[in-house]
């Protein structure tokens, strides 16, 4: 399944995975390094030339509720110098800060940026956005959530879903080649595995990689198959949640 993906990928739980093409390009989506199942911590990250967060919920800013702040993409972005493109109102937020380092990139959904060699495309998630803000004492509004289309250099595109309720067209995934993309997709969106199985049937997808299966020990462990609530469907190959840390491609 993972022979010719054209790239590698190494989930660190949640939904904070790492993507490098074959150029060398090295993408982080949603970098929460203190969730229960990472096995690495935010020091480790040395390196990110694209830093692409979906939504300013505090678990993929990748902090403590309401220490939005101190959130580890924050840190990475200061360390690393990444292009960010983000949401016009969360690329707002983090022009505020003055002392990031990153090439933040402000777009909308619909829209396409080239950035450090690859096109990132912002499409739409139906979900919520924002925190709180424990210095301010109030909630800060983040935008709109998104997940994000990525076409590397070597022509291979890959979802990163974020978190998304399943919605009726399901990005604009048909004009994506079949058996081109990788979506790595919330593992039971927000409605549950069937949701899910439709969700992957309107994208069309050959491999599915479910992510944010749990975010605390006390949360049920990670499904093996979305597919067995979906019984006829057998043209899209599943996998399991790789193991946290283990790098696949």
């Amino acid at each position: 399944m993972t022979d010719d993906l054209g790239f590698r990928f190494t989930w660190y739980g949640h939904a904070t995975v790492h993507v490098e093409s074959r150029a060398g390009t090295s993408i982080l989506f949603d970098p929460w390094f203190g969730n229960p199942r990472s096995p690495a911590t935010v020091e480790r990250i040395e390196r990110c030339d694209v830093l692409l967060v979906t939504h300013g919920h505090h678990d993929h800013l990748g902090a403590l509720p309401g220490q939005i702040r101190d959130a580890d993409a924050l840190t990475i972005a200061r360390r690393t110098h990444p292009a960010w493109p983000a949401i016009h109102e969360l690329a707002l937020w983090l022009d505020s800060f003055g002392d990031l380092g990153a090439e933040v990139v402000a777009m909308n959904k619909g829209g396409s940026v080239e950035v450090r060699g690859v096109r990132v495309s912002m499409v739409h998630a139906d979900h919520s956005a924002g925190d709180f803000d424990a210095g301010l004492g109030v909630p800060v509004y983040l935008g709109e959530p998104a997940g994000f289309v990525v076409e590397l250099e070597n022509g291979r595109r890959l979802y990163h879903a974020g978190d998304t309720a399943l919605f009726g067209t399901c990005v604009s995934s048909r004009a994506l080649p079949p058996g081109r993309r990788l979506p790595v997709h919330r593992g039971a969106l927000h409605d549950g595995s069937v949701a899910a199985a439709r969700a992957v049937e309107l994208l069309g997808v050959s491999t599915v990689v479910p992510s944010t299966t749990a975010r605390s020990p006390s949360w049920p462990a990670p499904r093996t198959s979305c597919a067995a609530s979906w019984p006829t469907w057998t043209w899209a190959t599943w996998s399991c949640s790789p193991r946290a840390g283990a790098t696949v491609g």
